[in-house]
């Protein structure tokens, strides 16, 4: 590791660490050792890191539903860093920090809104799935949203109680965004955006019985989509993201801010709507202010006009090539009954990456 890249990362620590009040460092609990031993090792709630008094209760009262939120939000984690890939910012990690994407999320920017909004519906739908497998004795199917069966098919399976997973994760996600001040309003208003997401996209999920896949019978149950349509969607709301202004007005419990549109010619946002009320830097260059990497190094499409393509994802910079050999499985031939060989081949690739 060069000494440029050592002192940056120093001072992305130094200044992530000016920030760890208004943190949600309990995401550190998806990375690490401390993930990797949640389902061999009892977890202690006491030794995650940034939990408020309810998350703290929350977690002594339902100590086995805690591995799932864990999970959730490592779900929702490698969802951002796949929906961001080949954007200039793309959703890194710090390992072995507690402010787990630095500086970033100081600023009520888009960006920050994305992660909150996927994190919280990563906690819900990683719950729910665990309550839908059995994994947890205070959870399980959904009995209350049947109702009568359709033309030709009648329930079965297993329903998944989304509104279950749903309610954990506003307990807990939202438990430290009781503060008075635009940027608790904003995380919860994100927060709840992304959870709204899953209720919304809830569907049927049938299987077929009978001889030789009839059909005779099918069986049916309520299913959460995959984690991938959740992030497209939510990818979609990132980038058409309302931008609000705070207000100030005075409660009998003091003074309380608020959020209100910018632009009052825009729609305005809907509880399934993304808000931020601060600007995203460009990310182009390293900053340990704001958190930006930069992007020298990193892989640009050559034939792309986005914002993956050289010239955007390089900020003007330019681009270096080099070959790349790799090796690959080619010429496989399906034999009866029932295997496939194949052969080993040698391709080269021209990999291109931002000066």
């Amino acid at each position: 590791m060069d000494l440029y890249l050592i002192g940056y990362l120093l001072c992305v620590w130094l200044s992530s660490s000016r920030v760890l009040g208004g943190y949600p460092i309990w995401w550190s609990l998806a990375l690490g050792q401390q993930y990797s031993s949640l389902g061999s090792q009892p977890l202690l709630c006491g030794s995650i890191p940034g939990l408020v008094a309810k998350q703290l209760r929350f977690c002594r009262n339902y100590i086995e539903i805690m591995p799932s939120v864990a999970e959730g939000v490592k779900l929702g984690i490698q969802e951002c860093q796949h929906q961001f890939r080949g954007r200039r910012w793309n959703c890194t990690t710090i390992k072995d920090n507690l402010a787990i994407f630095g500086p970033v999320l100081d600023k009520a920017t888009r960006e920050s809104a994305f992660v909150h909004a996927i994190a919280s519906a990563g906690v819900a739908f990683a719950v729910t799935r665990s309550c839908a497998e059995g994994t947890s004795t205070m959870c399980g199917c959904d009995s209350h949203h049947k109702g009568p069966p359709g033309e030709g098919w009648k329930w079965g399976g297993c329903s998944e109680d989304a509104e279950f997973g749903v309610l954990v994760s506003r307990e807990f996600a939202d438990a430290r965004e009781n503060r008075p001040d635009a940027r608790s309003a904003m995380n919860r208003h994100n927060n709840e955006a992304g959870r709204t997401t899953i209720l919304d996209h809830m569907h049927l999920r049938c299987k077929c019985h009978g001889l030789s896949g009839s059909c005779e019978v099918k069986t049916c149950w309520w299913a959460q989509p995959d984690f991938r349509t959740l992030g497209d969607y939510l990818k979609d709301k990132y980038d058409s993201a309302s931008e609000m202004v705070v207000e100030k007005h005075r409660e009998s419990r003091g003074w309380v801010e608020t959020l209100r549109v910018k632009y009052n010619f825009f729609k305005h946002p809907t509880e399934r709507d993304l808000v931020y009320y601060e600007g995203s830097p460009n990310f182009c260059e390293p900053n340990p202010e704001t958190g930006s990497f930069g992007t020298r190094d990193r892989v640009c499409n050559v034939s792309s006009h986005g914002i993956e393509g050289c010239d955007l994802l390089c900020c003007g910079r330019g681009h270096n090539t080099r070959t790349e050999k790799r090796k690959e499985k080619c010429h496989c031939i399906f034999h009866w009954c029932c295997y496939v060989s194949c052969q080993e081949c040698v391709r080269v690739y021209d990999v291109h990456t931002c000066k």
